[in-house]
């Protein structure tokens, strides 16, 4: 990466429908000006009306803002024929980067047979609109359901070879965890670009929802003592969990990392205190 500065992206998710995109189209405008490389937004298997939630926002992000986005399109629940439907949507719009996932299984709610994996996607997208580049996902920690970390890798290599061209991975809070799945990857000869995938922790519900949700990933005595010191205090755990995502970021740039992707959780002042703290690392 010697010579060429790494990318700084942002990831937003399509608000409930009862909620409205009011909220969320005012915090794109202002992350509009922080001019990321680029911005993805989510698509849950909970909602599958892509249309009107995540190509909506990223007709808007591409073409009314002018910043290049990324569909997310989890396989679990489409059939051949909805994705092929959803490319040529994305294909009017100029929208053509996709986020390939399997996505959260459904409790009572069997899966589709089209795609059992993200690497079944990313080989059907790829026979069907070989002009689309497709991101995929990865977990520095293991996938939860893989047994593991080398069955994970295997599986993962699988996936790049079907056609991914780089890799975003799921949050983690030790960037020695994540040091040691790039060994690996290069071990396995994984060699396409892999984006760091960041969360601020900024409140304490999302503290809550983490430890709760997140089991397998690992929380160094750093963090740990920002989430019990400052459980009760808003004000002091916002700005503690926002400068431990500054310090990872320039920890990772300075080792080279290929780009930042920021989980903003639909926050703009979270993705402007970042880009604030550390826009001076990314730059052309």
């Amino acid at each position: 990466m010697t010579g060429q500065a790494p990318s700084l992206s942002f990831e937003i998710f399509p608000p409930k429908p009862e909620v409205g995109n009011t909220k969320i189209l005012q915090a794109l405008k202002e992350m509009q000006d922080l001019a990321p490389h680029f911005i993805s937004v989510t698509c849950s298997n909970n909602n599958l009306n892509v249309e009107e939630t995540t190509i909506r926002l990223a007709d808007h992000i591409h073409n009314d803002l002018q910043i290049p986005s990324i569909a997310h399109l989890p396989a679990a629940y489409l059939t051949r024929d909805k994705v092929k439907s959803v490319l040529t949507a994305l294909d009017d719009i100029g929208v053509q980067r996709i986020l390939a996932l399997r996505g959260d299984i459904i409790d009572g709610l069997p899966p589709k047979e089209d795609f059992r994996y993200a690497t079944d996607l990313v080989s059907f997208i790829k026979e069907e609109a070989p002009h689309f580049d497709i991101i995929g996902a990865c977990y520095p920690e293991v996938h939860p359901e893989s047994p593991n970390s080398v069955s994970d890798i295997k599986n993962l290599k699988k996936k790049v070879d079907a056609g991914c061209s780089s890799l975003v991975t799921q949050l983690f809070f030790d960037n020695e965890v994540f040091y040691d799945f790039q060994e690996k990857c290069s071990l396995a000869d994984i060699e396409v670009p892999i984006i760091a995938g960041i969360m601020p922790i900024i409140n304490r519900n999302q503290a809550l929802r983490l430890l709760k949700t997140c089991e397998n990933i690992r929380l160094p005595r750093k963090f740990k003592a920002i989430l019990e010191k400052y459980e009760h205090n808003p004000e002091s755990l916002r700005a503690a969990g926002l400068a431990y995502a500054v310090d990872q970021i320039i920890d990772l740039v300075t080792n080279d990392v290929h780009g930042v992707h920021l989980y903003t959780m639909n926050n703009a002042a979270t993705a402007r205190y970042v880009h604030q703290a550390t826009h001076a690392l990314f730059k052309h």
